[in-house]
């Protein structure tokens, strides 16, 4: 008896890890698979925004845009005289906001104060771009605006252009 007890005793706690390892794998698979899925949908959609934005560019006879390698695309239609913007600067500016389809969604035309570390982070890129005095336009895909989720007149996955003055550091 003693032999079978021991037997038992043994086999059971290999019992319990084997079904451990079969479990731990089965997540790790499904893990794995999803996150390889979420993978591919963020490289298409990375995909579709900058096919969408090349395409604005083309459609807009714009030939001199920057691309960076986050995908932001960056126009300086006018180069600032004062002094380079950085990303944890409060910038005192005037833009406009509009998807691709010309619809305007935001727009300020007497300027306000923005600390770019609490903005997106298209503008967290793409003002520093700018002195002071600098005019462009940013050309930011949805993964640097606000991604899948839509907000207020933005529709999710949307590509956001600003032209962007830029008057003070404040």
């Amino acid at each position: 008896m003693k032999t079978k007890n021991t037997l038992s005793i043994q086999f059971l706690p290999f019992a319990k890890t084997r079904f451990f390892l079969v479990n731990l794998s089965v997540f790790c698979l499904l893990s794995t698979g999803l996150l390889s899925c979420t993978k591919t949908s963020t490289a298409e959609q990375d995909k579709k925004d900058d096919d969408a934005i090349t395409s604005y560019l083309s459609k807009h006879s714009i030939n001199n845009a920057t691309k960076t390698s986050s995908g932001l695309y960056y126009l300086i239609e006018k180069e600032g005289t004062g002094m380079q913007v950085s990303a944890n600067n409060t910038v005192y500016m005037t833009y406009k906001a509009y998807l691709l389809n010309d619809t305007i969604f935001d727009e300020n035309k007497t300027g306000t104060a923005l600390s770019l570390p609490n903005t997106i982070k298209g503008w967290q890129e793409g003002i520093p771009k700018f002195k002071v005095g600098g005019k462009g336009k940013l050309f930011i895909p949805s993964k640097l605006g606000y991604g899948a989720e839509a907000t207020g007149k933005i529709p999710a996955n949307s590509v956001l252009i600003f032209d962007v003055n830029v008057i003070e550091i404040k």
